[in-house]
């Protein structure tokens, strides 16, 4: 006697087809898992046997082989059980043979019968729709999986839901995703006193997607800005809050409605490890840069973080996505995020403050920055000082912008900049390719003069020119200019003169 049950193990966000295969046979009662299973895998022998002991059914005085092929690749995680358990039932005659034919069954027991919910659920319900198969799943993962689309999908909360629906005697109704809003709610633009040059580039940074440093004091509003920059973003469109949902579902920290319908802002503390910023531990799971996909990733106290920690985020910050090694096979994870950090200009703080630095001023605030990589620094596109607000401008009533105000301003820049076909992706001129860059500075004599000029004044890479040039592309399109004039480009180089006063100080 024998079955089969197809399930899936993710490796990264690629979803592998798993077979799990049930022999019955004669010899010695025991049950053995087989097929290349971490201990968790292992494990849900004696949790399927307490679940199936709860309704009553004990595993046959015989030999249970479960086998789960390919044998070649790692099974890792609990929502074996549930297809294990099934393999069983079908294999002792329980369900009909074929009554499981063009289903993909996920889901974690209890010794209790109930099926808990699982991380991957949503990768997974899309791998079934793209082969026109069916789902079965935990009840809690069953609006996750409803956003996959139009597929059937078996929601249960119990085991004997399950075999009381496939058997015609209850039927389960289908989930339905909940509705959700892409309306972040957030802090408002209009409670920021001053800070007129900052507020002025996050706008550039939010409407560009451009990554940005700012360096100031403590209690200079560094964080507030920070924390404002998410409402100023566009609103994800339906693919990107799938693949957004799709990695905080590998991560099982998915919202309740089941959706990221808001891009992330993630915050991680200065004390993460480079396995918890780009990804890995022993099940490769998604690090706070894919957290971040198509959303900010925000580092306050830029120079405390480990400094191998921030440099594993220069690869992603190029090209879009991480890959987590491992002896036997590669994860991937997409990691296209907006870097906006935050640091002292020392460890004291107030190194532009004679009365309150500290006896080490400036050798202090050169060491502090060297602890942060030349390269690293150089993958900031907007590099600003932040000045203390004076007490007249934290005092006096606010006559900022609202954040409602500032994001209709980005959205007639974005939309104008839509009329500009390029090669990549509209309205994130900080992707731009090369020949796209190229494209808007060729032949335009004054611009190029300005640009060699920063190259040795200001020692400009060949990376930072690039950037220059971006920004100074978010900046015309802020003033709904068709070409890249002088002024544009000179108020981008003007946001990467603390970077040259940063790396060739002293």
């Amino acid at each position: 006697m024998q079955s089969v049950v197809h399930s899936v193990s993710l490796r990264g966000v690629d979803v592998v087809p798993v077979s799990v295969q049930a022999h019955i046979s004669n010899g010695l009662p025991a049950m053995a898992i087989v097929g290349l299973a971490d201990k968790s895998v292992t494990e849900s022998k004696e949790r399927v046997r307490s679940a199936l002991s709860s309704l009553g059914l004990s595993l046959p005085a015989k030999r249970l082989a479960i086998n789960l092929a390919p044998a070649d690749v790692l099974k890792e995680g609990a929502h074996f059980d549930l297809p294990i358990a099934m393999a069983v039932l079908l294999a002792m005659g329980v369900l009909p043979a074929d009554a499981l034919d063009g289903f993909v069954v996920l889901g974690e027991l209890s010794l209790g019968a109930e099926i808990n919910k699982v991380s991957g659920i949503l990768p997974a319900a899309l791998y079934a729709s793209k082969h026109a198969l069916g789902l079965i799943c935990p009840a809690g993962n069953g609006a996750e999986a409803a956003w996959a689309g139009e597929l059937e999908i078996v929601a249960a909360q119990t085991l004997p839901q399950i075999l009381n629906h496939f058997n015609g005697t209850q039927m389960l109704s289908a989930p339905h995703a909940h509705p959700v809003s892409q309306l972040y709610e957030g802090p408002d633009m209009a409670e920021i006193s001053g800070q007129e040059t900052a507020r002025r580039a996050l706008e550039i940074a939010a409407m560009g997607g451009h990554h940005m440093l700012m360096v100031g004091p403590p209690g200079a509003g560094k964080s507030m800005l920070a924390s404002r920059l998410p409402a100023l973003l566009p609103p994800l469109s339906p693919e990107q809050a799938l693949e957004s949902t799709i990695i905080h579902s590998i991560a099982g920290i998915l919202p309740a409605s089941g959706l990221v319908s808001t891009r992330p802002f993630r915050n991680p503390h200065h004390s993460a490890s480079m396995p918890s910023l780009v990804g890995g531990g022993i099940k490769a799971l998604p690090g706070e840069a894919s957290l971040a996909h198509h959303g900010v990733l925000f580092l306050d106290e830029l120079a405390e973080f480990n400094r191998h920690a921030l440099d594993g985020l220069r690869q992603p910050l190029e090209t879009g996505e991480i890959i987590i090694a491992r002896a036997n096979h590669h994860v991937r994870y997409p990691a296209r995020f907006q870097l906006i950090a935050a640091m002292n200009p020392c460890r004291c703080g107030y190194i532009s403050e004679p009365a309150r630095a500290c006896s080490r001023a400036p050798l202090c605030a050169q060491h502090y920055i060297a602890k942060i990589s030349g390269p690293m620094l150089d993958r900031f596109d907007i590099i600003l000082d932040v000045e203390t607000i004076s007490p007249q401008d934290l005092l006096a009533p606010s006559l900022s912008e609202s954040t409602e105000m500032v994001s209709m301003r980005i959205a007639q820049a974005t939309a104008f900049s839509r009329r500009r076909v390029t090669k990549t992706s509209p309205n994130m001129n900080a992707h731009m390719s090369a020949a796209d860059i190229h494209e808007q500075i060729s032949d335009k004599a004054g611009l190029t003069a300005m640009l060699n000029t920063a190259m040795v004044k200001q020692h400009l890479s060949a990376r930072g020119v690039h950037k220059s040039i971006r920004v100074a592309r978010t900046i015309a399109d802020l003033d709904l200019s068709e070409q890249i004039k002088d002024i544009h480009l000179a108020e981008a180089l003007s946001y990467r003169h603390y970077l040259t006063g940063m790396l060739h100080s002293g």
